[in-house]
């Protein structure tokens, strides 16, 4: 055998456990639903009545678009948190230690156990209320409300620490001399925080983004305890259709929309990003 098919068969080998890993435990299980999604109960061979029935329920469609709005709003609101927390971290060693203990609290509490929070707090008649009754302060409805803003509430408050681990440990790994630097010719904190932390941490902030949406775009727990009873997220029909009516041509349908649905977003969103470095890129 020569050199270079040694060299081949070698590095296969080596790449064997790996990639029969991402084959045998997603590779394989996305292959499962794609294909399920196109049959039918009671049905032999592929068929579209799924996703005709799938895209022809005016129900389906709204729980669609509403999962897309439980994936995005706790996104954009756990980063509006995380990169300023993020950035004020570096600042000395005193804030570091201060935020870097308070902002984990919330990763030890249960999923549940934080909408259950949400609930007890902010619901009609809830903790929040009664303090601001004697003031005539009235809360504005926040559970099981139109717009979901409970399941944001609680979503964002799980999601703030883990995006902030994240791109807390990019901004970490930035030079100190390249912060200094800047700071020396005139930089101010924001400008540091847009012009280089921000670009020099973008995989980081890209990897946060990504995890948070994915997580908030499939929960379930939290939008079936404080969110609307309509729309329901498609996470929750999945549930209903798979469990209590076994439709599962129906959740596979639907799971794989949802995937195409967040492959479409994430696309949207590397492509608003780098549009936005090539005009700061223009602009420097």
């Amino acid at each position: 055998m020569s050199g270079s098919k040694v060299k081949t068969a070698t590095l296969l080998l080596c790449l064997l456990p790996g990639v029969g890993y991402l084959l045998a435990l997603f590779g394989l299980p996305l292959v499962r639903v794609l294909s399920g999604s196109f049959t039918e109960r009671g049905a032999e061979g592929p068929t579209l009545a799924t996703w005709a029935e799938l895209f022809g329920n005016p129900v389906y469609m709204d729980g669609l678009w509403f999962s897309l709005w439980l994936g995005i709003a706790p996104t954009i609101v756990s980063l509006c948190i995380s990169l300023p927390l993020s950035a004020l971290m570096q600042a000395n060693e005193t804030s570091r230690k201060l935020f870097g203990t308070l902002y984990k609290i919330p990763l030890v509490v249960p999923g549940i156990v934080a909408g259950f929070l949400v609930l007890v707090i902010l619901d009609r008649g809830g903790m929040a209320g009664r303090m601001l009754a004697p003031l005539g302060v009235t809360m504005p409805r926040l559970v099981r409300d139109d717009w979901g803003a409970g399941a944001i509430i609680a979503s964002s408050w799980k999601t703030v620490p883990f995006m902030t681990l994240i791109i807390a440990g990019s901004m970490a790994a930035i030079s100190k001399d390249v912060l200094s630097a800047a700071r020396t010719l005139g930089a101010n904190h924001l400008t540091v925080l847009r012009r280089i932390q921000l670009p020099l941490a973008q995989p980081g902030v890209t990897a946060a983004v990504l995890l948070s949406f994915i997580g908030s775009l499939g929960s379930y727990v939290i939008p079936s305890l404080l969110g609307p009873s309509y729309p329901l997220p498609l996470s929750v029909h999945m549930f209903s259709e798979g469990f209590q009516q076994g439709n599962w041509p129906m959740v596979y349908a639907m799971g794989t929309l949802l995937s195409a649905m967040a492959i479409a977003v994430l696309l949207a969103y590397y492509a608003i990003i780098g549009s936005l470095s090539r005009n700061d890129t223009a602009r420097g």
